[in-house]
Formats: structure tokens, sequence, C-alpha cells
């Protein structure tokens, strides 16, 4: 039944790229996805506000650098004129330094350039369904710029408690959600609330991407 809801209410975009052949790929690829309708296009920050207010769209993709302009104000532009539509960063890896300001200017995630287009789009109907996630290589990068800045651990990583720690490094190790709890002696309920905290501090999609993580951390 939630399948056929989806289609019946597809996940409508706006897609806001002032490149002509990225705009016009991500529109075709989303064009055959039934549960997404591309509602419009815009080349300019001007467009992107004119359009957001008519069409209210769930979902805008935000090139990150458009000519020159500034994202985060970008962002909180569109953010003010729609409070219910969410922002989608896309970004380059060398970029990745710059969104922590955009996600405090209410941006719901921002996503790799490099990133598949079907994972894109997963992680978009996990947007939509309040699952936020953030690429992982990304937010290592992230994570890293905090800890040349502030010269200590960065503060996301600080937010783990030191049994979510615990659970991050059994994970990395390979040990199974039942191995952990008999290391921490609790249900294994527990444990799978400890991962599930750790995926929404992380801004991780999985149990996948914590090991990726723990091991780009060395930990």
């Amino acid at each position: 039944h939630g399948s056929i809801l989806t289609v019946l209410n597809p996940i409508s975009i706006l897609i806001v790229d002032d490149n002509d052949v990225v705009r016009k790929g991500v529109r075709a690829y989303f064009e055959t996805l039934p549960d997404f309708d591309v509602v419009g296009e815009a080349a300019s920050r001007e467009d992107a506000m004119m359009l957001v207010s008519e069409l209210i769209p769930d979902i805008v993709l935000l090139e990150l650098i458009m000519s020159g302009k500034d994202g985060v104000e970008t962002t909180r532009h569109l953010k003010y004129i729609s409070p219910r539509t969410h922002i989608i960063v896309l970004v380059s890896y060398q970029e990745a330094a710059d969104i922590l300001s955009v996600i405090m200017a209410g941006a719901s995630a921002y996503v790799s350039k490099e990133l598949k287009m079907e994972q894109f789009a997963e992680m978009l109907r996990r947007v939509i369904q309040g699952d936020i996630r953030l690429h992982p290589h990304i937010a290592v990068s992230v994570l890293q710029n905090f800890y040349d800045k502030e010269g200590g651990e960065p503060p996301l990583f600080i937010e783990l408690t030191d049994r979510e720690l615990d659970v991050l490094k059994y994970i990395a190790n390979g040990l199974t959600n039942n191995q952990i709890a008999e290391k921490l002696i609790v249900s294994e309920t527990a444990v799978k609330g400890y991962i599930r905290n750790i995926l929404s501090k992380l801004y991780l999609a999985d149990r996948a991407q914590v090991a990726v993580f723990s091991w780009e951390e060395s930990l």
C-alpha cells in the first residue's frame, strides 16, 4: 500500500543548477522514476526563489556553488520562502569543508556529485521519510575539517556517548548485534537503539557506512 501511495503522491523536485548538462541529466533520470515528479528547473538563485514560491516543491536539488553565488545564502532564502521544502545540496568532494554552514542555514542534507543515481534517488526518499543521511566520505571530511580548525576532537564525534563509541568500535570489527549485546551485557534491542543514535549523530545510512567511517577514523 505504501508504494501505491507514493506513486499517487510523487515527490516533487525542483532542480537548481546553472549547468544545463547537469540539470538536464538529473531531470532525465528522475523522470524515469514513477515516485518522483520534476516540477521545474532553475539556472539562477532568482529563478529558484520565484519557482519555489510558486511550486512549493518537496525537494530542491541545489548546486552548492552556482555562478559564484553563495549556497548558504541561497539555502537560507529558499527555506524562508518555503520552510516545508527540503533543500538537498549537491557538492563535490573538494567542497565538503563548506557543508556545515549550509546545513546550519537549513539544508536537510548534502549529496556527493559522485554518488550513483540509484543511491541518490534512495537518499531523497529517505529524506522525505525523515531519515536524513549524508554521504559517508563527505561526512568524514566535515569531521576532519572540525578537527583541523579546533585542534581537538570534532564536535559531532564528541556527541557520541562512551557506550556508543564502544558499539562503533565493535561494528568496525565486524561483530553482529547479538555479539555486541553479549560484550556489553545488554539486550539486542538496546544495541539497535545505540546504532540508531550513531547513525543519526554521524549522518550515516547503515551499518556498512558506520564500518567505513570507523576505519577511516582509525577506530
